[in-house]
């Protein structure tokens, strides 16, 4: 069991849930990202490449000198410095899509939630601890839940069903890892998801 939670945990890691939200845009609403076929596979990977490889590697140098004893996270005093920082490089990267991609407004807009996202989760870090695990899945599932309203083809049925799956999902893999407590993976989803949800209906 505890394998199972783990694999879900790593698979559906916090950093990698921008890159699969615009994949899943990309195949079930690629009129959405305003992106011709040709460029969508470049632009998967620069959005990979800013909101996963960058972060990551940001956390193994903080492994490397010693300023978090985990790439887990586990304790709430470790987690401030690792989300200050991974939430500066959301900040660049979404100026910088502003600024140098404009023409990606629908992706513009959804980096931007993402990146409030991050750093509500800074901010609530400094007085509690939740799991960014579920705050993350849940923010897809509320990305996904007005978008699903709004289309009248049922494009993203299936995807925002599977998301909202997966959020339980995640809730059970952290508790089974004894990762959170029920109340942080909780307060986690539900934080998420009002974000995901507020965020879109107020940029579309």
């Amino acid at each position: 069991m505890k394998v199972l939670a783990q694999i879900v945990s790593v698979v559906l890691h916090p950093l990698l849930v921008t890159t699969y939200l615009v994949l899943v845009f990309r195949f079930f609403m690629p009129g959405f990202l305003l992106v011709s076929k040709d460029n969508m596979n470049v632009i998967v990977a620069f959005v990979f490449l800013l909101t996963f490889i960058l972060p990551a590697a940001n956390l193994l140098v903080l492994r490397f000198f010693g300023n978090i004893s985990s790439l887990a996270l586990y304790h709430r005093g470790e987690r401030l410095t690792p989300f200050i920082f991974i939430g500066l490089i959301y900040v660049v990267a979404t100026l910088f899509f502003f600024w140098r991609l404009s023409f990606l407004v629908n992706l513009n807009k959804v980096m931007l939630i993402v990146t409030v996202m991050i750093g509500i989760a800074t901010v609530v870090t400094l007085f509690f601890k939740i799991s960014i695990h579920s705050l993350a899945m849940g923010g897809v599932a509320g990305i996904l839940l007005p978008f699903n309203q709004a289309n009248e083809t049922g494009a993203l049925l299936v995807p925002t069903a599977v998301a909202l799956a997966l959020t339980g999902a995640v809730m059970s893999a952290r508790l089974a890892l004894h990762a959170h407590t029920f109340r942080e993976v909780w307060h986690g989803a539900w934080v998420g998801l009002l974000i995901g949800i507020t965020g879109v209906i107020l940029l579309f």
